[in-house]
Protein backbone atom coordinates (compact mmCIF):
# COMPACT_ATOMS: atom_id res chain seq x y z
CA UNK A 1 0.00 0.00 0.00
CA UNK A 2 1.63 3.37 -1.11
CA UNK A 3 1.10 6.25 1.02
CA UNK A 4 -0.91 8.93 -0.46
CA UNK A 5 1.29 11.96 -1.91
CA UNK A 6 0.81 15.23 -0.07
CA UNK A 7 1.29 18.84 -1.21
CA UNK A 8 3.99 20.48 -0.13
CA UNK A 9 4.06 24.68 0.21
CA UNK A 10 6.70 27.08 1.04
CA UNK A 11 6.12 28.66 4.29
CA UNK A 12 7.74 32.40 5.31
CA UNK A 13 7.62 32.14 9.18
CA UNK A 14 8.69 35.29 11.31
CA UNK A 15 10.42 34.85 14.50
CA UNK A 16 9.00 36.93 16.90
CA UNK A 17 10.89 37.79 20.86
CA UNK A 18 8.73 36.16 23.60
CA UNK A 19 10.68 37.31 26.32
CA UNK A 20 13.45 39.70 27.52
CA UNK A 21 16.99 37.82 27.50
CA UNK A 22 19.36 39.41 29.88
CA UNK A 23 23.20 38.80 29.46
CA UNK A 24 25.78 39.41 32.16
CA UNK A 25 28.20 42.22 32.03
CA UNK A 26 32.28 41.22 31.96
CA UNK A 27 33.59 42.69 34.93
CA UNK A 28 37.21 41.90 36.30
CA UNK A 29 35.78 39.46 38.28
CA UNK A 30 33.76 37.75 35.11
CA UNK A 31 36.21 38.50 32.52
CA UNK A 32 33.78 38.41 28.77
CA UNK A 33 34.66 35.76 26.71
CA UNK A 34 36.56 35.94 23.65
CA UNK A 35 34.80 36.35 20.32
CA UNK A 36 34.97 33.53 17.95
CA UNK A 37 36.53 33.82 14.50
CA UNK A 38 34.35 34.01 11.74
CA UNK A 39 33.61 30.42 10.26
CA UNK A 40 32.75 32.41 6.78
CA UNK A 41 35.09 35.38 5.28
CA UNK A 42 34.07 37.12 2.29
CA UNK A 43 32.04 35.97 -0.75
CA UNK A 44 33.80 33.85 -3.57
CA UNK A 45 34.39 35.83 -7.43
CA UNK A 46 32.92 33.42 -10.06
CA UNK A 47 34.18 35.52 -12.85
CA UNK A 48 37.52 33.38 -13.54
CA UNK A 49 35.58 29.83 -13.41
CA UNK A 50 32.77 31.24 -15.78
CA UNK A 51 35.74 32.17 -18.19
CA UNK A 52 37.68 28.55 -18.17
CA UNK A 53 34.46 26.56 -18.46
CA UNK A 54 32.05 28.81 -20.96
CA UNK A 55 33.28 27.60 -23.91
CA UNK A 56 32.61 24.11 -23.16
CA UNK A 57 28.47 24.78 -22.13
CA UNK A 58 26.31 24.39 -25.46
CA UNK A 59 22.63 24.60 -26.23
CA UNK A 60 20.87 21.97 -27.33
CA UNK A 61 17.61 22.16 -29.54
CA UNK A 62 15.17 19.24 -30.07
CA UNK A 63 13.25 19.60 -33.25
CA UNK A 64 10.12 17.88 -33.72
CA UNK A 65 8.91 17.42 -36.73
CA UNK A 66 5.72 14.49 -37.19
CA UNK A 67 5.55 13.73 -34.11
CA UNK A 68 3.44 15.10 -30.75
CA UNK A 69 6.10 16.84 -28.72
CA UNK A 70 6.43 15.33 -25.23
CA UNK A 71 5.26 18.42 -23.28
CA UNK A 72 1.71 17.95 -25.44
CA UNK A 73 1.76 14.84 -23.33
CA UNK A 74 2.58 16.27 -19.95
CA UNK A 75 -0.26 17.30 -17.87
CA UNK A 76 -1.43 20.96 -17.67
CA UNK A 77 0.35 23.08 -15.08
CA UNK A 78 -3.25 23.36 -12.83
CA UNK A 79 -3.40 19.83 -12.56
CA UNK A 80 0.19 19.29 -10.46
CA UNK A 81 0.43 21.55 -8.01
CA UNK A 82 4.01 21.74 -6.32
CA UNK A 83 5.44 19.22 -8.62
CA UNK A 84 8.77 18.38 -9.52
CA UNK A 85 8.72 19.37 -12.75
CA UNK A 86 11.28 19.19 -15.68
CA UNK A 87 11.70 21.89 -17.62
CA UNK A 88 12.35 23.18 -21.33
CA UNK A 89 13.16 26.76 -23.17
CA UNK A 90 10.27 28.51 -24.93
CA UNK A 91 10.76 27.12 -28.16
CA UNK A 92 8.33 23.94 -26.12
CA UNK A 93 5.37 23.62 -28.52
CA UNK A 94 2.51 25.17 -26.94
CA UNK A 95 4.13 28.00 -25.27
CA UNK A 96 4.50 31.47 -27.09
CA UNK A 97 6.91 31.86 -29.68
CA UNK A 98 6.59 28.11 -30.81
CA UNK A 99 6.94 27.95 -34.74
CA UNK A 100 4.54 25.76 -35.91
CA UNK A 101 3.07 23.81 -39.40
CA UNK A 102 -0.52 24.88 -40.41
CA UNK A 103 -1.16 21.28 -38.40
CA UNK A 104 0.10 22.27 -35.07
CA UNK A 105 2.68 18.73 -35.34
CA UNK A 106 6.09 20.64 -35.23
CA UNK A 107 7.97 22.41 -32.61
CA UNK A 108 11.85 23.15 -30.85
CA UNK A 109 12.32 22.57 -27.25
CA UNK A 110 15.21 24.80 -26.27
CA UNK A 111 17.88 23.18 -23.66
CA UNK A 112 21.44 22.74 -21.95
CA UNK A 113 23.94 20.57 -22.68
CA UNK A 114 28.21 20.06 -22.40
CA UNK A 115 30.81 18.68 -23.84
CA UNK A 116 32.56 15.80 -21.94
CA UNK A 117 35.05 14.99 -24.49
CA UNK A 118 37.65 16.80 -26.87
CA UNK A 119 35.98 14.62 -29.71
CA UNK A 120 32.30 15.82 -29.31
CA UNK A 121 30.59 14.02 -26.88
CA UNK A 122 27.66 16.27 -25.28
CA UNK A 123 25.88 15.05 -22.21
CA UNK A 124 22.05 16.73 -21.47
CA UNK A 125 18.76 15.81 -20.06
CA UNK A 126 16.85 13.07 -21.82
CA UNK A 127 13.95 14.70 -21.19
CA UNK A 128 15.60 17.55 -23.44
CA UNK A 129 15.84 14.92 -27.02
CA UNK A 130 13.26 12.26 -25.89
CA UNK A 131 10.83 12.05 -29.14
CA UNK A 132 13.07 14.66 -31.50
CA UNK A 133 13.78 13.84 -35.16
CA UNK A 134 16.64 16.04 -35.01
CA UNK A 135 18.81 17.29 -32.39
CA UNK A 136 20.76 20.58 -33.00
CA UNK A 137 23.98 22.05 -31.02
CA UNK A 138 25.55 25.16 -31.32
CA UNK A 139 28.83 25.73 -29.05
CA UNK A 140 29.78 29.13 -27.66
CA UNK A 141 31.69 30.35 -30.91
CA UNK A 142 28.60 30.08 -32.56
CA UNK A 143 28.92 27.18 -34.47
CA UNK A 144 26.10 24.62 -34.83
CA UNK A 145 25.98 20.62 -35.46
CA UNK A 146 23.50 18.42 -36.01
CA UNK A 147 23.95 16.37 -33.29
CA UNK A 148 23.19 12.16 -33.20
CA UNK A 149 21.82 10.64 -30.43
CA UNK A 150 24.29 7.87 -29.20
CA UNK A 151 21.66 6.99 -26.38
CA UNK A 152 19.87 7.67 -23.62
CA UNK A 153 18.26 6.17 -20.18
CA UNK A 154 14.73 7.00 -18.69
CA UNK A 155 15.73 6.34 -15.24
CA UNK A 156 18.82 8.63 -15.01
CA UNK A 157 16.97 11.33 -17.26
CA UNK A 158 20.69 11.11 -18.92
CA UNK A 159 21.46 11.30 -22.83
CA UNK A 160 24.37 11.24 -24.60
CA UNK A 161 25.29 13.32 -27.91
CA UNK A 162 28.02 13.29 -30.75
CA UNK A 163 28.99 15.75 -32.68
CA UNK A 164 31.25 15.75 -35.27
CA UNK A 165 33.79 17.87 -34.39
CA UNK A 166 37.35 17.89 -33.09
CA UNK A 167 39.84 19.73 -30.44
CA UNK A 168 36.72 21.38 -28.67
CA UNK A 169 37.23 22.36 -24.77
CA UNK A 170 35.37 19.87 -22.36
CA UNK A 171 34.89 19.98 -19.02
CA UNK A 172 36.18 18.04 -16.04
CA UNK A 173 34.03 15.78 -14.09
CA UNK A 174 34.19 15.90 -10.51
CA UNK A 175 33.38 13.62 -7.24
CA UNK A 176 29.49 14.30 -6.63
CA UNK A 177 30.33 11.64 -3.57
CA UNK A 178 32.26 14.19 -1.55
CA UNK A 179 29.43 17.30 -1.78
CA UNK A 180 28.49 18.30 1.34
CA UNK A 181 25.56 20.63 2.53
CA UNK A 182 26.49 24.42 2.29
CA UNK A 183 28.93 23.92 -0.90
CA UNK A 184 28.78 26.91 -3.40
CA UNK A 185 27.95 25.70 -6.65
CA UNK A 186 27.19 27.26 -10.02
CA UNK A 187 25.02 26.18 -12.87
CA UNK A 188 25.08 27.67 -16.85
CA UNK A 189 22.47 26.93 -18.65
CA UNK A 190 20.16 28.51 -21.07
CA UNK A 191 16.87 29.56 -19.27
CA UNK A 192 13.96 31.11 -21.47
CA UNK A 193 16.32 31.45 -24.28
CA UNK A 194 18.84 33.12 -22.41
CA UNK A 195 22.39 31.24 -23.03
CA UNK A 196 25.10 30.84 -20.84
CA UNK A 197 23.49 32.71 -18.01
CA UNK A 198 25.53 31.91 -14.81
CA UNK A 199 23.57 31.44 -11.47
CA UNK A 200 25.14 30.51 -7.90
CA UNK A 201 24.48 28.63 -4.76
CA UNK A 202 24.75 26.53 -2.73
CA UNK A 203 24.39 22.57 -1.90
CA UNK A 204 20.71 22.48 -0.11
CA UNK A 205 21.33 18.31 0.76
CA UNK A 206 22.51 15.34 -0.97
CA UNK A 207 20.88 12.22 -1.76
CA UNK A 208 17.44 13.59 -2.19
CA UNK A 209 14.65 10.74 -3.51
CA UNK A 210 12.11 11.85 -5.95
CA UNK A 211 8.61 10.59 -4.84
CA UNK A 212 7.19 11.84 -7.94
CA UNK A 213 9.05 10.72 -10.90
CA UNK A 214 9.99 7.54 -11.90
CA UNK A 215 13.98 7.65 -10.87
CA UNK A 216 14.30 5.60 -7.97
CA UNK A 217 17.78 5.24 -9.13
CA UNK A 218 18.47 8.40 -8.57
CA UNK A 219 19.72 10.26 -5.60
CA UNK A 220 19.68 13.79 -6.20
CA UNK A 221 21.57 16.84 -5.51
CA UNK A 222 19.35 19.72 -3.90
CA UNK A 223 20.28 23.20 -4.76
CA UNK A 224 18.70 26.57 -4.20
CA UNK A 225 20.67 27.61 -7.27
CA UNK A 226 18.07 29.57 -9.78
CA UNK A 227 17.44 26.99 -12.36
CA UNK A 228 14.26 27.71 -14.95
CA UNK A 229 12.85 27.04 -18.00
CA UNK A 230 16.02 25.72 -20.67
CA UNK A 231 18.51 25.26 -17.45
CA UNK A 232 17.61 21.71 -18.05
CA UNK A 233 20.63 19.39 -19.16
CA UNK A 234 23.25 22.04 -18.14
CA UNK A 235 26.21 21.25 -15.76
CA UNK A 236 26.51 22.12 -11.92
CA UNK A 237 29.85 23.27 -10.95
CA UNK A 238 31.66 23.16 -7.70
CA UNK A 239 34.15 26.08 -7.25
CA UNK A 240 37.47 24.20 -8.91
CA UNK A 241 34.93 24.46 -12.24
CA UNK A 242 34.30 20.87 -11.96
CA UNK A 243 31.05 19.08 -13.12
CA UNK A 244 29.42 17.45 -10.12
CA UNK A 245 25.46 17.15 -11.41
CA UNK A 246 23.45 17.84 -14.44
CA UNK A 247 20.49 20.15 -13.52
CA UNK A 248 17.28 18.10 -14.16
CA UNK A 249 14.50 19.47 -12.32
CA UNK A 250 12.81 22.34 -9.92
CA UNK A 251 10.23 22.00 -7.31
CA UNK A 252 7.42 24.98 -8.38
CA UNK A 253 3.81 25.75 -7.69
CA UNK A 254 4.14 28.09 -10.79
CA UNK A 255 6.74 26.39 -13.09
CA UNK A 256 9.46 28.95 -12.37
CA UNK A 257 12.29 28.89 -9.92
CA UNK A 258 10.91 28.87 -5.66
CA UNK A 259 14.37 28.04 -4.48
CA UNK A 260 14.00 23.99 -4.57
CA UNK A 261 16.17 22.65 -7.57
CA UNK A 262 17.49 19.15 -8.27
CA UNK A 263 20.59 17.65 -10.32
CA UNK A 264 21.89 14.14 -11.44
CA UNK A 265 24.99 13.26 -9.92
CA UNK A 266 27.45 13.49 -12.20
CA UNK A 267 29.11 10.38 -11.15
CA UNK A 268 25.19 8.82 -11.98
CA UNK A 269 25.25 10.49 -14.86
CA UNK A 270 29.44 9.04 -15.83
CA UNK A 271 27.96 5.34 -15.34
CA UNK A 272 25.53 5.08 -17.82
CA UNK A 273 27.57 7.47 -20.05
CA UNK A 274 30.15 4.35 -20.02
CA UNK A 275 27.61 1.84 -20.77
CA UNK A 276 25.82 4.01 -23.27
CA UNK A 277 28.90 4.64 -25.46
CA UNK A 278 29.53 0.59 -25.17
CA UNK A 279 25.92 -0.85 -25.69
CA UNK A 280 23.59 1.80 -26.46
CA UNK A 281 21.95 0.62 -23.00
CA UNK A 282 22.02 1.34 -19.35
CA UNK A 283 21.73 -2.55 -17.11
CA UNK A 284 21.05 -1.81 -13.78
CA UNK A 285 21.77 -5.11 -10.91
CA UNK A 286 18.48 -6.25 -8.83
CA UNK A 287 17.91 -8.07 -5.84
CA UNK A 288 14.04 -8.68 -6.34
CA UNK A 289 12.61 -6.59 -3.25
CA UNK A 290 10.33 -4.30 -2.67
CA UNK A 291 10.88 -2.10 0.37
CA UNK A 292 9.38 0.75 2.32
CA UNK A 293 10.78 3.16 5.13
CA UNK A 294 10.24 2.29 8.74
CA UNK A 295 8.04 5.22 10.79
CA UNK A 296 8.21 4.66 14.80
CA UNK A 297 5.28 3.23 15.33
CA UNK A 298 6.73 0.22 12.61
CA UNK A 299 9.81 -0.11 14.50
CA UNK A 300 7.65 -0.43 17.83
CA UNK A 301 6.37 -3.49 16.01
CA UNK A 302 9.58 -4.70 14.55
CA UNK A 303 11.19 -4.61 18.01
CA UNK A 304 13.76 -2.05 15.99
CA UNK A 305 16.30 -0.04 18.08
CA UNK A 306 15.36 2.90 15.85
CA UNK A 307 13.67 3.39 12.52
CA UNK A 308 17.23 3.54 10.21
CA UNK A 309 17.21 0.80 7.25
CA UNK A 310 14.82 -0.28 4.93
CA UNK A 311 12.12 -2.71 5.79
CA UNK A 312 11.48 -5.91 3.13
CA UNK A 313 7.82 -6.06 2.44
CA UNK A 314 8.28 -8.79 0.01
CA UNK A 315 11.12 -10.98 -2.53
CA UNK A 316 9.93 -11.59 -5.59
CA UNK A 317 10.03 -15.46 -6.59
CA UNK A 318 13.07 -16.65 -8.33
CA UNK A 319 14.99 -13.15 -7.40
CA UNK A 320 18.47 -13.49 -5.54
CA UNK A 321 17.19 -12.11 -2.77
CA UNK A 322 14.45 -15.42 -2.22
CA UNK A 323 17.84 -17.40 -3.44
CA UNK A 324 20.28 -15.92 -1.00
CA UNK A 325 17.60 -16.37 2.06
CA UNK A 326 16.14 -13.07 2.48
CA UNK A 327 12.52 -12.72 3.80
CA UNK A 328 10.06 -10.32 4.46
CA UNK A 329 10.35 -8.14 7.49
CA UNK A 330 13.90 -8.04 7.15
CA UNK A 331 15.35 -5.04 7.58
CA UNK A 332 18.47 -4.44 5.23
CA UNK A 333 20.81 -1.58 7.45
CA UNK A 334 23.85 -2.09 5.14
CA UNK A 335 25.23 -3.34 1.85
CA UNK A 336 28.93 -4.00 1.60
CA UNK A 337 29.29 -1.27 4.66
CA UNK A 338 27.89 1.55 3.40
CA UNK A 339 24.54 2.55 5.08
CA UNK A 340 21.07 2.33 4.57
CA UNK A 341 19.20 4.91 6.58
CA UNK A 342 15.95 5.00 4.64
CA UNK A 343 14.70 2.61 2.19
CA UNK A 344 15.30 5.61 -0.84
CA UNK A 345 19.18 4.95 -0.05
CA UNK A 346 18.68 1.07 -1.39
CA UNK A 347 17.78 0.99 -5.20
CA UNK A 348 20.57 3.50 -5.89
CA UNK A 349 23.02 1.61 -4.85
CA UNK A 350 21.63 -1.98 -6.08
CA UNK A 351 21.27 -0.13 -9.36
CA UNK A 352 24.74 1.65 -9.85
CA UNK A 353 26.15 -2.29 -9.09
CA UNK A 354 26.48 -4.40 -12.50
CA UNK A 355 24.44 -7.57 -12.76
CA UNK A 356 26.25 -10.82 -11.52
CA UNK A 357 28.15 -8.26 -8.14
CA UNK A 358 28.06 -9.90 -5.25
CA UNK A 359 26.90 -7.94 -2.68
CA UNK A 360 26.96 -8.27 1.28
CA UNK A 361 23.70 -6.81 3.04
CA UNK A 362 23.61 -6.59 6.60
CA UNK A 363 19.81 -6.72 7.95
CA UNK A 364 18.56 -7.55 11.38
CA UNK A 365 16.04 -10.27 11.75
CA UNK A 366 13.43 -10.77 14.70
CA UNK A 367 16.39 -7.96 15.97
CA UNK A 368 18.98 -10.02 15.67
CA UNK A 369 21.86 -8.92 13.24
CA UNK A 370 23.29 -11.34 10.24
CA UNK A 371 25.10 -10.90 7.01
CA UNK A 372 23.70 -12.37 3.69
CA UNK A 373 25.66 -12.34 0.34
CA UNK A 374 23.85 -11.73 -2.74
CA UNK A 375 24.63 -11.89 -5.93
CA UNK A 376 22.57 -9.39 -8.27
CA UNK A 377 21.04 -10.42 -11.65
CA UNK A 378 19.39 -7.76 -13.95
CA UNK A 379 16.55 -5.01 -13.27
CA UNK A 380 13.60 -6.23 -15.26
CA UNK A 381 11.55 -3.34 -14.78
CA UNK A 382 8.36 -5.04 -15.88
CA UNK A 383 9.06 -7.84 -13.40
CA UNK A 384 6.63 -6.19 -11.06
CA UNK A 385 2.77 -6.31 -12.00
CA UNK A 386 -0.05 -7.28 -10.35
CA UNK A 387 -4.21 -6.58 -10.79
CA UNK A 388 -6.23 -5.05 -7.68
CA UNK A 389 -8.43 -7.66 -5.61
CA UNK A 390 -11.63 -8.51 -7.90
CA UNK A 391 -14.66 -8.33 -5.58
CA UNK A 392 -17.95 -11.08 -5.43
CA UNK A 393 -16.97 -13.23 -2.56
CA UNK A 394 -18.94 -13.25 0.38
CA UNK A 395 -17.29 -11.61 3.56
CA UNK A 396 -17.97 -12.67 7.01
CA UNK A 397 -21.42 -10.71 8.62
CA UNK A 398 -18.96 -9.16 11.33
CA UNK A 399 -15.08 -8.63 11.96
CA UNK A 400 -14.76 -11.41 15.15
CA UNK A 401 -10.95 -9.56 15.73
CA UNK A 402 -9.38 -7.06 17.91
CA UNK A 403 -8.70 -4.53 14.54
CA UNK A 404 -12.17 -4.59 13.49
CA UNK A 405 -11.27 -6.25 9.91
CA UNK A 406 -14.01 -8.50 7.85
CA UNK A 407 -12.14 -10.77 6.13
CA UNK A 408 -13.37 -12.21 2.57
CA UNK A 409 -11.86 -15.47 1.19
CA UNK A 410 -10.49 -15.84 -2.41
CA UNK A 411 -10.60 -18.48 -5.11
CA UNK A 412 -8.23 -19.31 -7.40
CA UNK A 413 -9.63 -16.47 -10.13
CA UNK A 414 -9.31 -13.44 -7.04
CA UNK A 415 -5.56 -14.69 -6.92
CA UNK A 416 -5.28 -15.25 -9.89
CA UNK A 417 -6.42 -11.54 -11.02
CA UNK A 418 -4.74 -10.28 -8.12
CA UNK A 419 -0.75 -11.33 -9.00
CA UNK A 420 -1.09 -13.71 -5.55
CA UNK A 421 0.29 -17.58 -5.66
CA UNK A 422 -2.08 -20.34 -4.80
CA UNK A 423 -3.62 -19.97 -1.70
CA UNK A 424 -1.95 -16.68 -0.27
CA UNK A 425 -3.84 -14.00 1.23
CA UNK A 426 -7.55 -12.84 2.25
CA UNK A 427 -8.92 -10.25 1.12
CA UNK A 428 -10.05 -7.10 3.36
CA UNK A 429 -14.39 -6.83 2.82
CA UNK A 430 -14.44 -3.57 5.58
CA UNK A 431 -12.61 -2.22 8.19
CA UNK A 432 -14.52 -1.71 11.43
CA UNK A 433 -11.68 -0.72 13.47
CA UNK A 434 -10.74 2.44 13.78
CA UNK A 435 -7.15 1.86 14.50
CA UNK A 436 -7.16 -0.07 11.16
CA UNK A 437 -8.69 2.67 9.29
CA UNK A 438 -6.19 5.24 10.45
CA UNK A 439 -3.77 3.42 9.44
CA UNK A 440 -4.87 3.44 5.75
CA UNK A 441 -6.33 -0.02 5.72
CA UNK A 442 -9.59 -0.31 3.30
CA UNK A 443 -11.61 -2.69 1.52
CA UNK A 444 -10.09 -4.47 -1.37
CA UNK A 445 -6.71 -4.57 0.34
CA UNK A 446 -5.02 -8.34 0.43
CA UNK A 447 -3.46 -9.04 3.98
CA UNK A 448 -0.68 -11.73 3.05
CA UNK A 449 0.58 -12.22 6.35
CA UNK A 450 0.21 -11.38 10.00
CA UNK A 451 3.83 -10.32 11.45
CA UNK A 452 5.01 -13.55 9.73
CA UNK A 453 2.37 -15.85 10.13
CA UNK A 454 1.07 -16.15 6.27
CA UNK A 455 -2.63 -16.04 6.30
CA UNK A 456 -4.86 -17.16 3.65
CA UNK A 457 -8.33 -17.30 4.74
CA UNK A 458 -10.60 -14.69 6.94
CA UNK A 459 -10.56 -17.49 9.68
CA UNK A 460 -7.18 -17.55 9.82
CA UNK A 461 -6.44 -13.74 10.19
CA UNK A 462 -9.27 -13.92 12.75
CA UNK A 463 -7.61 -16.53 14.45
CA UNK A 464 -3.45 -14.97 14.22
CA UNK A 465 -5.35 -11.20 15.39
CA UNK A 466 -6.79 -12.74 18.63
CA UNK A 467 -4.36 -12.67 20.82
CA UNK A 468 -3.89 -8.96 20.06
CA UNK A 469 -4.32 -6.50 22.96
CA UNK A 470 -4.66 -2.91 23.48
CA UNK A 471 -1.99 -1.39 22.79
CA UNK A 472 0.31 -3.68 21.44
CA UNK A 473 1.31 -3.10 17.82
CA UNK A 474 0.82 -5.58 14.59
CA UNK A 475 2.66 -5.89 11.40
CA UNK A 476 0.64 -6.53 8.75
CA UNK A 477 1.75 -7.22 5.72
CA UNK A 478 -0.48 -5.81 3.00
CA UNK A 479 -1.17 -6.13 -0.95
CA UNK A 480 -2.77 -3.00 -2.60
CA UNK A 481 -2.69 -2.46 -7.04
CA UNK A 482 1.09 -3.82 -7.39
CA UNK A 483 2.26 -2.78 -4.14
CA UNK A 484 2.98 -4.76 -0.95
CA UNK A 485 4.45 -2.88 2.55
CA UNK A 486 3.75 -3.52 5.72
CA UNK A 487 1.60 -1.54 8.11
CA UNK A 488 1.80 -1.19 11.88
CA UNK A 489 -1.77 -1.29 13.45
CA UNK A 490 -2.03 -0.83 17.67
CA UNK A 491 -5.49 -1.31 18.98
CA UNK A 492 -6.80 1.03 21.55
CA UNK A 493 -8.08 0.45 24.65
CA UNK A 494 -11.95 0.70 25.50
CA UNK A 495 -12.66 -1.26 22.16
CA UNK A 496 -12.32 -0.85 18.44
CA UNK A 497 -15.75 -0.72 16.80
CA UNK A 498 -17.52 2.41 16.43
Amino acid sequence: MKAPLRAFALIAVTAAATSAVVFPVATAQSPAASTPPPLVVGLPDFTQLVDQVGPAVVNVEAIVGTRVAQQDQMPEDDEMPEFFRRFFGPGMPGMPGTPQQPGGRRGVSAGTGFIISTDGYVLTNRHVVDGADEVKVKLSDRREFTAKVVGSDEQSDVALLKIDAKALPALRTGDSRTLKPGQWVVAIGSPFGLDHSVTAGIVSAVGRSNPYANQRYVPFIQTDVAINRGNSGGPLLNTRGEVVGINSQIFSNSGGYMGVSFAIPIDVAMNAVQQLKATGRVSRGQIGVQVQQIDSEQARGLALPDTRGALVADVLAGSPAEKAGIQRMDVIRAIDGAAINQSSDLPPIIGGMAPGTRAKLSILREGKPRDIVVTLTQLDEGAAAAAALPGGRTPSAASSNPLGLVGQDLDADDRRQAGLKPGEGVGIARVEGLAAREAGLQPGDVILSVGRSAVASAAALDRELRGVKAGQTVMLLVRRGNGTQFVAVTPRAGGEQE
